[in-house]
């Protein structure tokens, strides 16, 4: 039997009976504040289940009506899959009626039942004008289309009615994303004894285990589940859709709150700024650029300052995109929903869907191309969108599973089609734009062209040169790199950069200042002349003598003894087979014997050997020297 868990939320005015209805439908009184018990009204978050024999849970929040306790209300309505709006046949529809349906209809809650509760109160011809009276009140709303069931919690009557319809909403809601990371967004925190802390919520998406790390934000607290409750019930895993309760390890009540979420670790960020595309109630005000508001997301409320983008404001019934910059940081994802509340007096005046909870710098001229996308394109379009945003830094799995709500295998399979139309390219395991790519490998061809051109007898550039040639900032990501050196055209040789068309050889040194470089050498024999003096002599500056002495050497022509000191290669060649033979009798050999085996001054003999010596042709032993090679081959 397949298990489905849903979340239902009442929703409606003070003293309409949600409580009552809800212990009526489950057996469990929701109000569990002894205040609230006294004063006959929900202060805070009350919560019950219903089982129905096929595996489907619905999980009820009952949420406070009074509009002094509105956040409360906010706190509970987050992951809701059902809305169940109250209405007492006695008193009919009623401001916080009305308040807490806006609420719900922002919030973009697809299923809806309306209860009409304390029938047992009135007469039936003026319930018959009450559930008219609602019809009408809920057109153009989320419930314009749900049923309306007369209850009474008092006598009983329609609850099974009310329980059936309850049941067939709850089989047609769409399961909730249980392949992605967990997330649970915190509505109560307390402390059990012998337990320590205890932190319950709905969790919106993924799932959570026994012993698994966690963390919790914007608290910035790492830690481990010690325990785990589901409905009531000790439970080894709960996933998305359920409600949770999580005995944390290690963690102070005093530590976390409502607000906070926990999550699976490493994955998501604080941020205080955020992108979103906001919808202003018919009943608001005027919304003002720069305004201040409540913010309510998840369980969260905090105080933002409303950066209009697209025009100076906002009236009534109309859209559009927003910055929101926060007093408090908050964990948000692309998709979220999320309810607004004038600054004072305190009224709901809007809501809308978080765009991009980590959105770069931005100017209110540079357009709202990418929001438009962020609001309205396919899950493969927002991904383009946020990577190519990203810029030079790119963006990971982990980062984006994070960044938005989606299916994790949605989101490795919009990445995977992004990669085949060579919208974007990966970097060990990091994702860049292809038009952040792209420029910099033609810049990249660029630099090198016409370094080529300055330096013809240098095999490339160091990478070190290029990273510099083509950023001023060293804060880049070094995986961008890879990119650039695997691109088609470019070849790198440990260090060294170069095009692939491009070739250093000796042909690309004029014939005749070889022949003259070999024969001055080879006529100077064990005394070569300086560099120096051989840059005079051959009348070239010291950046053309550089470049043609190491290309030479690289090629085998002649040998760099030191910084200053060149031999041909038929030279060198000849002390090896000179030190052979001489080794054919002797066991080891002195500078000075050295020094007229070669016929030279110690001035050169001594800088030849201590090369012979990095070479391992000899290797010195005390004032002696040994011959590493053998004598006969």
């Amino acid at each position: 039997m397949d298990k489905k868990n849903v979340i239902l939320g009442t929703a409606g005015h003070i003293d309409h009976g949600k409580s009552s209805l809800v212990k009526a439908l489950t057996g469990i009184d929701p109000d569990r504040l002894k205040e609230e018990k006294e004063r006959g009204i929900t202060i805070d978050l009350g919560f019950a289940n219903l089982s129905y024999p096929d595996g489907v849970t619905v999980g009820i929040v009952d949420v406070p009506g009074h509009e002094r306790l509105i956040k409360n209300m906010l706190a509970g309505a987050g992951g809701i899959d059902i809305l169940m709006l109250v209405i007492a046949a006695d008193e009919g529809v009623m401001p916080q009626t009305r308040e807490h349906l806006a609420i719900c209809n922002m919030l973009k809650i697809k299923t809806g039942i309306i209860a009409i509760t304390k029938i047992d109160t009135v007469e039936r011809d003026w319930l018959e004008l009450i559930i008219s009276d609602v019809r009408d009140f809920v057109k153009g709303t989320i419930l314009e289309n749900s049923d309306i069931i007369p209850v009474s919690s008092k006598t009983g009557e329609n609850i099974e009615v009310l329980k059936n319809a309850i049941h067939n909403a709850a089989k047609g809601v769409s399961s909730k994303l249980t392949n992605s990371i967990f997330r649970m967004p915190i509505d109560r925190v307390f402390t059990l004894k012998g337990f320590g802390t205890v932190v319950t919520g709905t969790a919106i998406s993924g799932k959570v285990t026994l012993d698994m790390p966690v963390e919790i934000l914007p608290a910035g607290i790492t830690t481990k589940v010690r325990g785990l409750q589901s409905h009531g019930k000790p439970a080894d895993t709960a996933y998305a859709g359920q409600r949770i309760g999580i005995n944390l390890q290690g963690v102070n009540k005093e530590d976390i709150k409502r607000g906070d979420t926990v999550l699976t670790s490493g994955v998501c960020k604080v941020t205080n700024t955020i992108d979103v595309v906001l919808e202003m109630l018919d009943t608001a005000p005027v919304l003002k650029d720069k305004s201040l508001v409540h913010l309510y997301l998840g369980t969260s409320e905090t105080v933002a300052r409303v950066i209009i983008y697209d025009k100076n404001e906002l009236k009534p019934l109309q859209k559009g995109y927003c910055q929101f910059r926060l007093e408090d940081g908050i964990v948000a994802m692309s998709g979220d929903r999320y309810i607004i509340r004038r600054f004072s007096p305190l009224e709901t005046i809007g809501g809308g869907t978080v765009l991009d909870p980590l959105p770069e710098k931005r100017r209110k001229k540079e357009g709202i191309a990418d929001l438009e996308i962020l609001e309205n394109g396919s899950l493969p379009e927002k991904i383009e969108c946020k990577i190519k945003k990203t810029a030079l830094n790119g963006a990971d799995i982990g980062y984006l599973e994070g960044w938005i709500y989606a299916d994790g295998d949605d989101i490795r399979n919009a990445i995977d089609t992004l990669i085949k139309q060579s919208r974007i390219f990966k970097s060990q395991g990091i994702y860049f734009h292809s038009d952040v790519i792209l420029p910099l490998i033609e810049r990249l061809k660029g630099v090198l062209k016409d370094f080529h051109k300055e330096n013809p007898l240098k095999e490339g550039m160091t990478k070190e040169d290029v990273k510099a040639h083509l950023f001023s900032s060293k804060n880049v990501n070094e995986r961008i790199f890879n990119l650039l050196f695997e691109t088609e055209g470019v070849t790198v040789q440990k260090d060294i950069v170069r095009l692939s068309t491009f070739s250093t050889g000796i042909s690309t040194i004029k014939s005749d200042i070889q022949n003259k470089i070999i024969n001055i050498l080879e006529k100077a024999g064990y005394q070569p002349p300086t560099k120096a003096e051989l840059q005079t002599q051959l009348n070239l500056s010291e950046k053309e003598t550089n470049d043609i002495l190491n290309l030479m050497s690289k090629e085998g022509v002649i040998v760099r003894i030191n910084e200053a000191f060149y031999i041909t290669k038929s030279r060198y060649d000849r002390i090896i087979e000179m030190l052979k033979e001489y080794f054919k009798n002797k066991q080891t050999i002195t500078v000075s014997e050295f020094r007229e085996l070669l016929n030279t001054s110690r001035k050169y003999a001594m800088p030849i050997i201590e090369f012979l010596d990095t070479k391992k042709v000899t290797i010195r032993i005390g004032d002696v020297r040994k011959l590493m090679i053998k004598a006969n081959s």
